[in-house]
Formats: C-alpha cells, structure tokens, sequence
C-alpha cells in the first residue's frame, strides 16, 4: 500500500514559478510509477508529466508544458516532484499526483494511488 500526499500548490502570477511535491509511503516507492495529472474548474482530469520507476529516468511530458515543467524523484526521500516555470493562466487546476508498480503510463485508469490534490492558481 502506498500513501500519496501533495504540497507546494499555492497563488503566483503569470510567469512565476511554483515547484511541487509528493510524498509517499512504503518501502516500494523506488519500484512505481510517478505521474502528475491536474484537473481544472469543468474539465476532465488531464495527464501532465510522467517519470519511471529509476531516478536516472524516462520522462514524460504534455505538449503544452513541455520546456516549463520538469518533473523529477529522489527514491532516498520517497518523493516525486514537479519543477513549474513560466506558469501560464491556463496552468490553473488542482495537481494530483498518482503511482502504479511497474511501467509508466499516461491514463489515469492505470494508476492505482493518488494523492488528495493541491491547487495551484495562476492569476493574468
């Protein structure tokens, strides 16, 4: 069993930077899948980045982030995080992030953990 707990969400102006973390439980941490996917007022929850199980890791990224965000994971310290820059209004949405044993995946029906959620608010 793997608990997921998200930090970091917060206010910032357009072109600020907001940086987020997950912190999980249990001891097979370094053997999941890590991936954020954020959810915005009246939209459909939506993949944002994605890691591998190993820190020296394949990543993924939506195309609308892809040279803003960075996602990353120190297995040592059980945690996931996701490195935003540049944020745009449309980042706005609550984050979630979400683990599965083994591979990688973009869909949200793969993942079998998730976090509670923190909302990240980008004001024009």
């Amino acid at each position: 069993q793997v608990q997921l707990v998200e930090s970091g969400g917060g206010l910032v102006q357009t072109g600020g930077s907001l940086r987020l973390s997950c912190a999980a439980s249990g001891r097979t941490f370094s053997t999941y899948a890590m991936t954020w996917f954020r959810q915005a007022p009246g939209k459909e929850r939506e993949f944002v980045a994605a890691t591998s199980w190993s820190e020296s890791s394949i990543t993924y990224y939506q195309d609308s982030v892809k040279g803003r965000f960075t996602i990353s994971r120190d297995n040592a310290k059980n945690t996931v995080y996701l490195q935003m820059n540049s944020l745009k209004p449309e980042d706005t949405a609550v984050y979630y992030c979400a683990g599965r044993y083994g591979s990688l995946s973009m869909k949200e029906y793969d993942y079998n953990y998730w976090g509670q959620g923190t909302q990240v608010t980008v004001s024009s």
